[in-house]
């Protein structure tokens, strides 16, 4: 599926006023990127931008240190003195060449991010054992102590904070790290005949080895702690991105009730499209039915240019929902939004398929009363372009039901008033020739990238539908032919009676138009590899290049 584009016309229901979905509403569910507790692909990309982070973070500190200790050397040289400017020299290329390379996201690099892991973290464990053994050696030589825990708080917290772990994997990473100090500090003790006198012969250094040993425990422990925490606050958000049997990656659209997001089966590892009632719709017990509706309705349907519904449930937070197949590509208003009027053959193309689907709908005895171009998908499926998908069976009803519903209030008007049948806001009885007309606005459109109607003003709109005559398409653009505007004109008459009598006579029309088979799968092919949205192809790969061990995608 795809979202709607913001000038994409809404379907009301009146006199309740229709209601724009809101930019910054907040989905039921929210999507934390990252939120899968083990190694998936997800978590393998935020390993890798959190690497990226703190290799660059401390890439500059290494440098703005050793930037530093140029401009102000030590006094005096020794062997560690030279060891340690080496070392600080290496550790500040290494993090600066990792964290660059990882923002030109190497693919080498990407395949290898736990070596990439211990090379950052295990070179600044070396580099600050040499510095606090240097440090240690010259300082109690000249008869004190030096604070050696700073380094080491740093580099416990940064790892803490911003690599993805298990805790106890970090607890073995953070612990190695709080270890090293304590390791310094007992070589040098029995190594060095000045640390005793200084430690235990002056006063002001008693109790200099426990101070050191209990800040690194605390500090280990409130670090791994500090892992536990985050790990279960991910897996929380991984859970929440979970509805029913599927696993929701990311909000692909909005509509007046509901929210569609990019999903995948957790066992089958398929992609699909969840549908979602929107939370302030939740007690709307008419919004409820109507959602209802439209599943049953959509289920009922098996046609190959009708969306297909996977499954229907509701979830143990109370969460409606349902799945149907993905749909790459984009729907009819954001092609020619995009793109322009379309050519008369690929209008013919995508209109017969929608009368096909129309017409499995109309024999079931339903009625679409909403078909507009954002309610009609221009889908790849297989490898096949261009095929039509007809969605949002939302205000279908059963002829029967249509003089007596019980899910719009009486007098309510229901459908996109650019798009709506005369006969949808007057009394008269309503079939299947009202979703003609509305098929007829849209080929209008098609066409020539306008509405037969406009007007900010939904009620002159609608008073146009009823009173008006459209301008002919061919005012808009010349190059149509005769017998497509024929057409055209003919399913927007006023009087049902006018037009044609159901999808299929409309089909075969379209097909004896000379355009008809101009446009042929390698023409589709050709288009979308040329026009397709940049975003959408992203998009589409992401979906369809799934690796089997992938659990989600953020």
């Amino acid at each position: 599926m795809s979202s709607v584009p913001p000038q994409s016309e809404p379907t009301i229901e009146m006199p309740s006023p229709a209601r724009e979905p809101s930019a910054d509403s907040h989905p039921m569910i929210a999507l934390v990127q990252g939120s899968d507790p083990g190694l998936s692909e997800v978590t393998y990309q935020l390993l890798a931008k959190r690497l990226k982070i703190a290799s660059l973070l401390m890439f500059a500190g290494f440098l703005t240190f050793f930037i530093k200790n140029l401009l102000f050397p030590a006094e005096f040289k020794t062997v560690a003195h030279s060891m340690l400017f080496w070392d600080h020299l290496t550790i500040t290329v290494l993090t600066g060449i990792i964290g660059f390379r990882l923002c030109t996201n190497c693919q080498h690099m990407m395949r290898h991010l736990r070596v990439i892991e211990l090379l950052v973290f295990g070179g600044s464990a070396t580099f600050f054992l040499i510095m606090n053994y240097t440090e240690l050696t010259t300082c109690v030589e000249a008869g004190y102590l030096p604070t050696l825990v700073p380094p080491w708080l740093l580099l416990i917290f940064v790892y803490a904070l911003f690599i993805p772990n298990t805790w106890q994997r970090a607890a073995v990473m953070i612990g190695t790290m709080a270890s090293l100090p304590l390791l310094l500090l007992t070589y040098v003790r029995f190594t060095s005949e000045h640390f005793h006198t200084v430690v235990y012969e002056n006063p002001h250094f008693r109790g200099y080895e426990s101070s050191i040993v209990i800040l690194m425990i605390l500090s280990a422990v409130t670090a791994v702690w500090g892992v536990h925490t985050i790990g279960t606050l991910r897996r929380t958000a991984y859970e929440a991105k979970r509805i029913g049997q599927y696993r929701l990656k990311r909000l692909l659209g909005s509509g007046g009730m509901g929210e569609v997001y990019l999903a995948e089966h957790v066992m089958l590892k398929r992609p699909c499209a969840v549908k979602v009632i929107k939370p302030d719709k939740a007690g709307d017990l008419k919004a409820l039915a109507r959602f209802e509706q439209e599943v049953q309705a959509t289920a009922k349907l098996t046609h190959w240019n009708s969306i297909e519904i996977f499954d229907y449930g509701r979830a143990d937070n109370g969460t409606f929902y349902y799945a149907m197949e993905y749909l790459p590509g984009m729907n009819l208003e954001q092609l020619v939004e995009m793109h322009g009027p379309l050519p008369e053959a690929r209008v013919i193309h995508l209109l017969a398929q929608t009368c096909d689907a129309l017409s499995e709908a109309h024999a079931h005895g339903l009625i679409h009363r909403d078909i507009k171009p954002a309610n009609i998908f221009a889908a790849r499926r297989g490898d096949v372009y261009d095929t039509a998908k007809l969605l949002d069976f939302g205000l279908a009803k059963p002829f029967r039901q249509l003089e007596d519903s019980r899910l719009t209030q009486e007098g309510a008007i229901a459908g996109s008033p650019s798009f709506m049948a005369p006969e949808q806001f007057t009394d008269e009885r309503l079939d299947g020739r009202c979703d003609i007309y509305s098929l007829g606005v849209v080929a209008y459109f098609l066409l020539t990238g306008h509405r037969p109607f406009e007007d900010k003003n939904s009620m002159k709109v609608l008073l146009a539908h009823a009173h008006e005559t459209p301008r002919p398409p061919t005012e808009w653009q010349p190059d149509i032919s005769t017998e497509m505007e024929a057409i055209v004109l003919r399913c927007l008459e006023k009087s049902p009676e006018a037009r044609f009598p159901h999808a299929q006579s409309l089909r075969s029309a379209l097909l004896r138009c000379d355009a008809s088979g101009s446009w042929t799968r390698e023409d589709a092919r050709s288009w979308w590899e040329c026009n397709g949205c940049p975003h959408k192809r992203e998009l589409d790969k992401q979906v369809f290049d799934l690796k089997p061990a992938a659990v989600t995608v953020g």
